[in-house]
């Protein structure tokens, strides 16, 4: 990708998964990644997996807690430089029915998807507009922000209002030169999903819903992460990218 060589790239929720592989495919593109996890072994294992490919450090962050974010941002801002690039990327997610989901669950999943992106988010883009250089932020939405899914009432509306968040930013922010963007990813293969389904449950959920027959990889996503954050993607603004194997297409 076009424009990522020393672009200082800040990913939240980058000790697993999509934040994980997306760490990888910045460093190969020549970028320096500072990142958070919600634990101290996870960070430290992030970092001495990835370590040979570039400059990358982190920190573990509760991203619900504004004053874990401003120390976030600061360590990441001293870092690198200064950030370039957000991939507002944590998140969480498991099932649970609509007529069983108590107000505890619901609170933790829009407390960790929504508030916590938009705590990120903002404090970010605080230190971009003071910088005056512009920037790419890129949200971590879902397919599941674009239509329902029976047992993730809580997770459907966190992602729902993760679109709309981006849209509005997108509006506010673009003036100063940040873009701002969303991922929409489908059924993806990631530690999160393998612990909720199980293989023969993946497998005909691709059979039956995916025109591409199959579930999606966690560097597919890291892809659309380094596309959007590139020059490639100049003129890219308030777009919600989906990445799902023709899945809303049917």
């Amino acid at each position: 990708m076009r424009g990522l060589t020393n672009k200082g790239v800040l990913i939240s929720g980058g000790s697993s998964g999509i934040g994980q592989a997306a760490a990888r495919r910045f460093l190969e593109e020549g970028a320096r990644v500072y990142f958070c996890g919600h634990e101290q072994a996870g960070v430290d294992q992030t970092i001495a997996e990835l370590s040979s490919l570039g400059q990358i450090a982190g920190m573990v962050c509760d991203v619900t807690h504004e004053d874990h974010v401003a120390r976030l941002i600061d360590a990441a801002e001293l870092t690198l430089g200064g950030i370039d690039v957000l991939c507002n990327n944590a998140g969480i997610a498991w099932e649970e029915p609509f007529l069983e989901l108590t107000p505890a669950n619901w609170d933790r999943i829009l407390a960790v998807n929504l508030r916590g992106m938009f705590l990120v988010g903002q404090a970010v883009a605080q230190r971009m507009v003071v910088r005056g250089t512009g920037g790419a932020i890129i949200n971590m939405a879902s397919k599941n922000g674009l239509f329902g899914e029976v047992k993730y009432a809580h997770y459907n509306a966190s992602k729902g209002g993760v679109v709309m968040l981006t849209k509005t930013m997108a509006l506010e922010l673009g003036a100063h030169g940040i873009r701002v963007n969303a991922l929409c990813p489908g059924y993806i293969v990631t530690p999160m999903s393998e612990a909720i389904d199980d293989p023969a449950f993946v497998e005909a959920y691709a059979r039956t819903y995916i025109p591409l027959g199959r579930v999606g990889r966690m560097g597919e996503v890291a892809a659309a992460y380094a596309f959007l954050a590139s020059d490639d993607a100049s003129f890219i603004h308030g777009e919600c990218l989906v990445v799902d194997g023709g899945h809303l297409a049917a």
